[in-house]
């Protein structure tokens, strides 16, 4: 039986020493979300620019295609793909716990409508089609913002871009305030369970990937590869929704222990041997590598075995990658100096206006005849640097100021 949590009291330095390695995280993670989205241009299996409305609207994945190729691309939007997106979800979790007890559900829920529904408002309706109109123009559309609207309005959906994960996490948020406001004692319990994941991160590993393939690998094995449901601007991955969903969940009872405690505690075992954490993700990326591989070969095995072993190597190597991911941050980050700083505070508004610069630069940069590898490394550098500067920029202003 768990001994009942106590208050510990900390100075605002140990509070601050224990919340870096989650705040770099956060900020790690929003980098390579901007150059998973830089490398798209120039992935070797980018596929060629279509009609602007022909199925499939493979555009919305890769809003600009170079000609310009490099291959080391397509292995790190592979190896990204398999666990960037479901540590963003479980790290969005962390402070869930926190922020229910001091605001109570209403007050959350109020908070997250603020925090994460206007900015998916802005994100959908306004950046969206300001990041898509390069691929308006290469797949010859006039240069005409009329012609581009009623293009636009005519689609089947409404292309969001990175804008979904707002209203998926806001629904998640839902989610836990109804939970909390159900079953109040439920949060407080999982916290006294995950207390002990500073001592024993195996277990929390191996109860992540249990619920993760129970969440995912059914949906894998049924639906087509890759399907998205749509309505509106309203898009998810639909086999990943679950998954999604459990990692967030996981977030949750991790910071119910305290953020900074238990699995993220950065004096627990996943710190103290981060380097051991590094080999498990090897197998399990190439295993999920080879599937892929094996999957778009010539005779590829029966669907049914494909999804199903395609689904445990991706429920393993995500886990396995987020952990490493984790253990490393947990390990080195210590403190926070002002350009970390910066970043961190920062990064919420990067994520949200980064797709609007890594399309334009790519279109910009598609006459020069520099190569892939350098292409997007400018494409990259120069989204950082013009997402970081118009967020501080934003942040300035007194109702973004609140919400950035």
């Amino acid at each position: 039986m768990h001994a009942p949590l106590k208050p510990v009291e900390t100075t605002p330095a140990d509070a601050s020493a224990r919340n870096a390695p989650v705040g770099a995280l956060r900020a790690f993670l929003t980098l390579l979300v901007v150059a998973h989205h830089a490398a798209l241009t120039y992935h070797p299996y980018a596929p060629p620019p279509k009609a602007f409305a022909a199925p499939p609207i493979l555009w919305t994945a890769f809003p600009v295609v170079d000609p310009q190729r490099f291959g080391g691309f397509g292995l790190l939007t592979l190896v990204n793909d398999l666990f960037f997106m479901s540590l963003m979800f479980l790290v969005s979790g962390l402070f869930v716990a926190e922020s229910l007890k001091a605001k109570g559900p209403g007050g959350y829920l109020k908070g997250r409508a603020l925090r994460l529904g206007v900015p998916f408002v802005i994100g959908a309706g306004l950046l969206a089609p300001l990041a898509y109109f390069p691929a308006w123009l290469q797949s010859g559309g006039a240069p005409s913002l009329p012609a581009y609207a009623q293009a636009w309005t005519r689609l089947p959906f409404w292309p969001s871009g990175p804008a979904w994960f707002l209203w998926v996490l806001l629904a998640f948020g839902a989610i836990a305030g109804a939970l909390d406001k159900l079953f109040p004692r439920l949060i407080p319990t999982l916290g006294r369970w995950t207390q002990g994941a500073a001592r024993r991160p195996g277990r929390a590993l191996l109860v992540l990937v249990a619920a993760s393939a129970l969440a995912y690998v059914p949906l894998n094995v049924v639906l087509p590869f890759g399907h998205w449901t749509t309505a509106g601007p309203f898009l998810v991955q639909t086999g990943r929704i679950g998954h999604y969903l459990v990692y967030f969940l996981a977030g949750l009872a991790f910071g119910a222990a305290g953020v900074g405690r238990g699995l993220t505690d950065p004096q627990g075992a996943l710190s103290r041997r981060w380097w051991a954490w590094q080999i498990p993700p090897v197998p399990a990326v190439i295993a999920a590598v080879a599937v892929f591989i094996v999957a778009f070969s010539p005779n590829p095995p029966p669907k049914p075995v494909l999804d199903l072993v395609g689904g445990l190597a991706f429920v393993l190597a995500c886990a396995a990658l987020s952990f490493a991911v984790l253990a490393v941050f947990l390990r080195f980050v210590r403190r926070t100096g002002p350009v970390g700083a910066s970043l961190q505070a920062n990064a919420y508004g990067m994520y949200l206006t980064h797709y609007v610069f890594t399309a334009w630069l790519s279109w910009l940069l598609l006459p020069q005849a520099w190569g892939g590898l350098a292409k997007g490394l400018a494409v990259f550098a120069g989204a950082v640097a013009l997402s970081w500067l118009t967020t501080m920029a934003l942040r300035r202003t007194p109702l973004l100021g609140r919400i950035l």
